[in-house]
């Protein structure tokens, strides 16, 4: 897909005489020379390993009961070395696909592990302890062989970490283990800036917005939907806006913050709309909705997708609410949505002014 658009795009400045036709084919053949994004031999062995690990998982479960305790933890550890150090070889080697594959196994095979040692010698300790050990452990193995596949199993890990506490403690808060989420947020952040699995860092983001939605639920205080939606929009302008200190790092990081950002704050004030469903308020409400999807894409609109398709479902769910709840008739539904096809055309036209001068300026300054 990307490939056509470039292609189209170097015909065009070809046309323009911009470029010259080598200097497009050489820009075309250097993309070409790029290793690809997707391998299907690679996502392959990738589910071989999953597939190998959990066959070891099922063989460590039924126990062994044949087997001397001693030869069952000697086994299971000589596997755990052996994937290691054959994933070192690989690496050495050059042949990264075999040895994610192989750091797979060894990750997934550690869980088994400590469940073995603690299920044959009756030691002490929870399921949620396992999970904060076995998430340790493959963050330092992401860390050692800077593996974006370990990264990714380590985001996977802190969601079914997340999964094993309120399981286990019915969605109740219970001393400190709530912020573990958050903690192992960060720590996914970081591996990914680390390792380069930047498709990982949606495990962490996601992990914190349902901690969010969570914590809201918990106690459903309305505080926090105002907390989410005003701090969620807060970040989203620093995040969006060129002059703010943040929007250099947060480009680093693509796309992601912005959205989530967004997303934080649309889901405050989905939580708003819940609590307060008539009356005035909830008009100045359904205006604050509508300002803020009109913001996200005057701010993020043209270089984020996934903002600008956000800010699209949010403004068309929300007319079609304000139309269903606080107008009668249809002659008044029709005058809101003139009334507000008005406004969006006025800040339309405010939005292409100011990309139009922000062109002219980009222009004089490459003068």
């Amino acid at each position: 897909m990307y490939r056509g658009r470039l292609e189209r795009d170097l015909a065009t400045w070809v046309g323009k005489g911009l470029l010259t036709d080598e200097a497009a084919d050489s820009l075309l053949k250097e993309y070409d020379t790029r290793p690809a994004s997707f391998s299907l031999g690679n996502v392959l062995m990738i589910l071989a390993a999953i597939l190998l690990a959990a066959a070891i998982l099922l063989v460590i479960a039924s126990n062994w009961e044949q087997i001397p305790r001693l030869v069952r933890v000697g086994v299971i550890l000589a596997l755990i070395w052996a994937v290691h150090l054959g994933a070192a070889a690989m690496l050495a080697r050059g042949a990264v696909a075999a040895a994610s594959g192989l750091l797979v196994i060894g990750t997934l095979s550690f869980g088994g592990a400590i469940s073995l040692v603690g299920q044959m010698y009756h030691l002490s300790g929870d399921e949620q302890t396992v999970m904060y050990l076995w998430f340790a452990i493959a963050a330092v193995s992401a860390v050692l062989f800077r593996s974006a596949v370990v990264t990714a199993v380590a985001g996977f890990l802190s969601w079914a970490s997340f999964a094993v506490y309120l399981n286990d403690y019915d969605m109740r808060w219970m001393s400190f283990h709530p912020w573990v989420a958050p903690l192992m947020t960060v720590v996914i952040i970081a591996l990914v800036r680390y390792t380069g699995a930047d498709r990982a860092r949606h495990l962490a983001y996601l992990l914190l917005v349902g901690w969010l939605a969570w914590l809201y639920t918990f106690d459903s205080d309305i505080r926090f939907a105002y907390a989410y939606a005003i701090v969620g929009m807060l970040v989203f302008v620093l995040v969006g806006l060129p002059i703010s200190p943040l929007s250099r790092l947060a480009r680093t990081a693509g796309a992601a913050p912005a959205f989530y950002a967004f997303l934080v704050a649309i889901i405050g004030l989905f939580f708003l709309h819940v609590e307060i469903d008539q009356g005035g308020h909830l008009i100045v409400l359904g205006v604050v909705t509508l300002a803020s999807a009109i913001l996200a894409i005057a701010l993020q609109g043209r270089d984020n997708g996934a903002v600008r398709y956000l800010a699209y479902t949010v403004f068309a769910i929300e007319l079609l609410y304000l139309g269903s709840v606080t107008v009668g008739s249809v002659l008044g539904t029709s005058g809101l949505f003139l009334c507000s096809g008005l406004f969006v055309a006025a800040v339309a036209w405010v939005v292409i002014r100011l990309e139009r001068r922000f062109a002219v300026k980009a222009g004089e300054v490459s003068q």
